[in-house]
């Protein structure tokens, strides 16, 4: 199920989230001039090592900026930007920076003690992005999600609730930690940093309760045209 808009009214711009777009959109494109070996190097510096975290702690928030390839990029961009734009215009552009890289830390240290002597790399923000499905979760559940739904040869567009659809997602994490965990691989199973995923999406719930955050009160309706 991919997302696609939410229909719940945003009051303010996303600047925030809208800046946020742009650098990881750009970081990522700087990354596709590099040749293989320095690409390599280049995760491997500013991404998450587990096994050589400690001396090397600012990994967990560049890691947040980094990504695998196009479909890496984009899923996540476009996850952030549905249900981004909400939850920014809930707490306020300033607060949902601070809430966004609190998240991603979180979640790139839930990924360490999962698998703290990998050598891997962790890239990515989706655990950042867990944070703000959370967030969404908790002051939006009855908001409904305008949701591309691929059944077999065929795609259909349907309205899903929130809480049904992020309940979803968060139960596949879960599930497939777990599994991850039979398997005695608490890296990537199958690419995914799954336990990223679960600490990103908790630390989501709880910082955006003590966040808080009203949203403005709808303009009349004669601001929204022209006087003459």
């Amino acid at each position: 199920m991919i997302p696609l808009r939410s229909t719940e009214r945003v009051y303010s711009k996303a600047v925030a989230t809208g800046i946020l777009i742009v650098l990881n959109v750009l970081i990522f494109l700087y990354q596709a001039t590099l040749d293989e070996y320095r690409l390599t190097g280049f995760v491997e510096t500013w991404g998450i090592v587990p096994d050589a975290i400690s001396g090397h702690l600012y990994t967990l928030v560049t890691s947040m900026f980094l990504h695998g390839g196009w479909l890496h990029l984009l899923g996540n961009m476009l996850f952030l930007w549905v249900f981004g734009r909400n939850v920014e215009d809930l707490i306020g552009s300033g607060r949902f920076v601070a809430f966004y890289l609190g998240c991603g830390l979180v979640a790139g240290v839930v990924q360490v003690i999962a698998s703290p002597y990998s050598r891997v790399p962790t890239i990515g923000a989706s655990g950042a992005i867990a944070g703000v499905m959370g967030a969404y979760l908790i002051k939006f559940p009855r908001a409904r999600i305008v949701t591309l739904i691929p059944i077999f040869i065929f795609i259909t567009v349907r309205e899903i609730p929130a809480v049904f659809l992020l309940g979803f997602w968060i139960v596949m994490q879960l599930f497939f930690g777990a599994a991850s965990m039979n398997a005695g691989d608490l890296q990537n199973a199958g690419g995914v940093a799954y336990f990223a995923h679960i600490g990103g999406f908790v630390a989501g719930m709880a910082l955006i309760t003590l966040l808080g955050g009203r949203r403005a009160p709808p303009r009349p309706a004669y601001q929204d045209y022209w006087r003459r």
